[in-house]
């Protein structure tokens, strides 16, 4: 089941970079702890127009949310976390997002500040032999489309403290990147919520369209 499951997340990831004749979707992810996981309501669909625009995907801009603990996390090949606050899951939420990536899910988190303490807990009971460990500047996902020499990108100040790309892993496939001290979900906004200048709003776009990139063709 769990190899029926990879081979379903990898046929419609490659399909929909490969081809514009199919559409596919990215969700938002929905979770418990008191996290205001509805966050930058308009990141995702704005991150899905630049993707669209720029690299010629398909995607839809209409962005479901998902339960982190429903069957249907396994419809999407890319989700997205962000928050500023706690973050609490059941062990059957744990399980269900273990499962949904080590069968070829994707995952992003965004911190947006002060949900650190709380996604490292709760990453470390879906993975407990694990820790993030942030990721090479040469890393793939900052080689996409749009080259990022020096790594992530730093967008919002938090707490004076460079911008850090932090990975899991399954095998040598990334199942999860974590942006932090960066907030790039904030930057996919509607320009007006956070007045971020052009270039680094389209830094922050970039950045996203590489990490789409990078999860539909890995």
């Amino acid at each position: 089941m769990k190899f029926l499951k990879y081979i379903i997340i990898t046929l419609i990831a490659l399909t929909v970079y490969s081809t514009r004749a199919q559409e596919v979707s990215i969700a938002l992810v929905k979770y418990n702890g008191g996290g205001d996981w509805y966050a930058n309501p308009t990141s995702l669909p704005n991150l899905v127009k630049f993707c669209n625009d720029r690299l010629n995907t398909n995607i839809n801009t209409d962005i479901p949310t998902v339960p982190i603990g429903s069957s249907e996390l396994f419809n999407y090949p890319f989700v997205h976390i962000t928050g500023h606050g706690n973050i609490i899951l059941t062990p059957e939420e744990v399980e269900n997002l273990r499962k949904y990536l080590m069968s070829g899910g994707f995952l992003h988190i965004s911190d947006n500040y002060g949900l650190d303490i709380y996604i490292r807990r709760e990453m470390k009971r879906v993975f407990p032999d694990q820790e993030f460990v942030e990721l090479p500047l040469n890393h793939p996902i900052y080689h996409q489309k749009f080259n990022f020499p020096d790594g992530l990108p730093k967008i919002h100040e938090h707490d004076n403290k460079d911008s850090q790309g932090f990975g899991l892993f399954v095998g040598d496939r990334l199942v999860c990147f974590y942006d932090f001290e960066c907030d790039l979900g904030d930057g996919w906004e509607d320009v007006q919520v956070h007045h971020d200048s052009p270039e680094k709003r389209n830094e922050a776009l970039e950045m996203g369209a590489n990490m789409i990139q990078f999860v539909f063709t890995q």
